[in-house]
């Protein structure tokens, strides 16, 4: 993490000084009333007012932690919050560096995880987390997709979610068996909170229960969602099939289904198409890795597909489907191939 200590006199100052060490893996400078330049390869900024500090710092570090008074930094930071999903981490810690409150973003900028860090560290510190799913130990779904590199759509429903499962109550998570695994095992996780639906299944979707969907789709609902960001696409098309043909049925692909460009992470195909042109060109063009897979590769695959033309000149079960599905992370086909004219596209995270 990029890291601002700020202090306001020399007391603090000789804190920070003593913090730094335990910052060592961080990039962190030093924002104080009476030096300057580098020292020991930390470069420490000359300030006069406090408010001299808060825009260049709110926008430019991860975190920032004060060794000032809790209720002076409240009041300096209290113009620039916007949202947990985009305010840094803010911290706070006393001269002796023997207590710590993660007071703003602690789960997505990542003020908790600091503060348990340090307080570890550090002997004797104690770490005033006031977080409640992290002080009771439950699953909070914004860390899960943190750490799981997922994108989180209306963050505003977080809390219901939340909220649900600290009082002991059941949400329901709508998402793919790969999922429900990586959930059952994350910390927090407890069996009675929790109800899995699977996307086929959504008769069984009860109205009146706070709602999760995991899935790389946006869901046209305010539910809590969270987004897998590496989607592979499956492509097959007719030979001679242009760059710009392809690019086209992409981009269709995607608005017809929630998806955005940048969750695409590779493209796969058949050992056939490696020689298309078009197909080479606009992988070149998007900048992203292609995977072409063998007749044995495709072969292997126990999954039925969508009846596929590929079956009939190429003996395989299919070529964007299988490939999508081989090239995945999790081997989960999210969404069945689709016809554009000459190109047909699949999708697997």
């Amino acid at each position: 993490m990029k890291i601002a200590i700020a202090t306001i006199n020399d007391p603090s100052l000789a804190a920070a000084k003593k913090l730094l060490p335990h910052l060592s893996t961080h990039e962190c400078h030093v924002f104080n009333k009476s030096e300057e330049g580098i020292q020991d390869g930390t470069e420490y900024f000359k300030y006069v007012k406090v408010d001299d500090i808060m825009a260049p710092a709110w926008a430019n570090y991860d975190a920032i932690i004060f060794i000032i008074a809790t209720g002076a930094v409240i009041r300096k930071i209290a113009p620039y919050l916007k949202d947990k999903a985009t305010d840094p981490a803010v911290l706070i810690m006393t001269l002796d560096l023997k207590r710590i409150i993660p007071l703003l973003s602690g789960h997505l900028g990542g003020a908790n995880e600091l503060a348990l860090d340090l307080s570890k560290k550090i002997d004797g510190c104690v770490n005033f987390v006031t977080t409640a799913s992290d002080q009771i130990n439950v699953l909070a779904f914004d860390m899960f997709a943190k750490k799981s590199g997922f994108k989180i759509s209306h963050l505003k429903s977080l809390a219901v979610v939340s909220n649900a499962i600290i009082n002991k109550k059941q949400v329901q998570v709508i998402t793919y068996p790969c999922m429900v695994d990586a959930v059952k095992t994350f910390e927090g996780y407890k069996e009675e909170n929790f109800i899995f639906i699977q996307p086929d299944d959504l008769e069984s979707i009860d109205d009146s229960i706070p709602t999760v969907y995991i899935t790389p789709q946006k869901i046209a609902n305010t539910d809590l969602q969270l987004h897998p960001q590496e989607v592979v696409l499956g492509l097959g098309m007719n030979r001679d099939t242009s760059a710009k043909e392809i690019a086209l049925a992409v981009k269709r692909f995607c608005y017809e289904h929630g998806l955005d460009i940048e969750q695409i992470s590779s493209f796969a195909s058949f050992t056939a198409k490696a020689d298309e042109v078009g197909l080479l060109e606009y992988a070149k063009d998007m900048n992203k890795e292609i995977k072409f897979f063998d007749e044995e590769a495709i072969n292997a695959l126990e999954q039925e597909f969508s009846p596929s033309q590929a079956t009939k000149f190429f003996n395989i079960k299919g070529v964007s489907e299988p490939a999508s599905l081989l090239a995945s992370k999790n081997k989960t086909l999210f969404l069945s191939k689709r016809i554009y004219g000459g190109v047909t596209i699949a999708a697997s995270f």
